[in-house]
């Protein structure tokens, strides 16, 4: 077991998103963003919608979108278990745009308890997909966060 990695592993409902050694990992907890690295105590919370960034050993990044769920995390296994995940690469900015405006019409009208709450809902996993985009482009760009 090397201490300067971390294994981390990214699980979607779906499939196996990322698999692999990475030096540290940031993820957007309940409370705020969360900074996991080697040697980290025992943790078992909830994940709000967002993104996970995974700083590899030659400190390049990769970003993942998640749509919520639980992090793990021992002293160097880190696991990331959501409903919906993928990489930000993987996103049309675009698509993810329209629906967070579409979204944001119903809020906006006269809409049933029901409408809002689900508008509400998809609000925050669409606007966390663009999140991930732009931290994608950021990276590309050279901007550290």
């Amino acid at each position: 077991m090397n201490v300067h990695k971390l294994h981390l592993d990214i699980v979607s409902a779906e499939r196996q998103i990322f698999s692999g050694d990475v030096s540290m990992v940031f993820v957007s907890g309940e409370l705020g963003e969360l900074g996991v690295a080697p040697g980290h105590s025992q943790l078992l919370t909830t994940l709000r919608p967002g993104y996970v960034r995974a700083i590899m050993a030659d400190q390049s990044e990769d970003v993942f979108y998640i749509s919520g769920g639980m992090l793990e995390v021992q002293p160097y296994i880190v696991s990331v278990l959501a409903d919906t995940a993928m990489r930000a690469t993987d996103i049309d900015e675009a698509q993810a745009i329209a629906a967070k405006e579409q979204a944001e019409r119903v809020l906006a009208g006269k809409s049933s308890a029901m409408d809002v709450a689900k508008a509400t809902a998809e609000l925050a996993e669409i606007t966390a997909q663009i999140r991930a985009v732009q931290r994608l482009k950021k990276q590309a760009r050279g901007e550290r966060a």
